[in-house]
């Protein structure tokens, strides 16, 4: 009985999973389709973003489809084995799209991954101006490729925790259904919502670049929701690591999760420094919000990253008595 149960909740998982990923799957067989009949993308054509999030949904759909061969053939680390699965499928379509599909401009034609860059350079259209002051390069430089590829770092971070935090969820809820244990049943409700919550602000993030204008002084909602977004990411990184040290001693349980989520969170900070060729946006005027000397972060980017680690041991304290709570009774 349980293992139909099981069956249809998968099912029910990947039909999930296809309609939530409608947008960008669509939009990402529409690309394909104008690179066979046309041999490239119009800047009119294309769609914002459909690196990384149409191989991001590929990648999560391909690791929910295999997670029930992924327990019949791993046991305990059919997890691990989806999560590679899935992490490794991201990355070769992600690559495909980056050097295979070509935009044509007014002016150039460039490979997906320099016209991507460039999209990061701008805000979006009717923002503020499309060349800024404190970069060093110009559009033209960003077109023809003249740039470190380690500025997609902050993609693939978001991309890899997307991935990695939605696949656990997908699966830990199939194990309760299988095994009946609701000890992690707390972390796995509370990872969903920091999940979604977190893609959430993606996808806001995607269409409105948190409404910067081009300028490396950010309004005081833009600072909000960016520090908000560094935050989150953190916790959701924590969570997942918590949720598998639930039960252990302190330090493991609470300051391990803790941990990763300082070091994610900054993390993203040198992926914006690397980006920015250096810089990271101001989120105001003062010493809170001037770089510290001899580094690029400021008070208040510092702060945030220690927000970060605090929200994850605070949730993990929680979390930990519930699963002891529900260990003893």
């Amino acid at each position: 009985m349980k293992n139909k149960i099981l069956s249809r909740y998968y099912l029910v998982a990947v039909l999930c999973v296809l309609f939530l990923s409608g947008y960008p799957l669509f939009m990402g067989m529409r690309v394909i389709k104008d690179m066979f009949v046309d041999g490239t993308v119009l800047k009119e054509n294309y769609p914002k973003y459909i690196i990384p999030y149409t191989p991001i949904c590929i990648a999560i759909l391909v690791g929910v489809l295999i997670l029930p061969l992924c327990i019949r053939m791993f046991k305990r680390f059919a997890l691990l084995g989806g999560s590679v699965a899935a992490t490794v499928v991201f990355f070769i379509i992600e690559t495909l799209f980056e050097k295979k599909v070509v935009v044509t401009t007014a002016e150039t034609v460039t490979k997906l991954e320099d016209w991507q860059m460039f999209m990061c350079y701008t805000p979006p259209d009717g923002w503020g101006e499309t060349v800024t002051t404190y970069k060093t390069q110009t559009a033209a430089d960003i077109l023809m490729g003249d740039y470190h590829p380690a500025f997609k770092l902050h993609f693939y971070i978001i991309s890899v925790v997307l991935i990695l935090s939605i696949l656990n969820c997908l699966y830990g809820f199939g194990q309760v259904i299988k095994t009946g244990e609701k000890q992690r049943l707390n972390s796995l409700i509370l990872q969903s919502i920091c999940s979604l919550a977190f893609l959430g602000l993606c996808i806001l993030a995607c269409f409105t670049a948190f409404w910067r204008d081009g300028s490396i002084q950010v309004s005081p909602l833009s600072a909000s929701l960016m520090a908000v977004f560094f935050i989150l990411l953190g916790v959701t990184v924590g969570i997942f690591t918590g949720s598998f040290l639930l039960g252990k001693s302190k330090f493991v349980s609470i300051k391990i999760p803790a941990i990763v989520s300082l070091i994610m969170t900054l993390l993203m900070y040198v992926g914006e420094m690397i980006l920015l060729h250096g810089h990271l946006y101001s989120f105001g005027i003062g010493f809170l919000f001037d770089s510290i000397p001899g580094i690029v972060l400021a008070p208040i980017d510092v702060l945030v990253i220690i927000v970060s680690g605090c929200v994850t041991a605070l949730v993990c304290v929680l979390l930990n008595r519930k699963y002891e709570k529900g260990i003893f009774e």
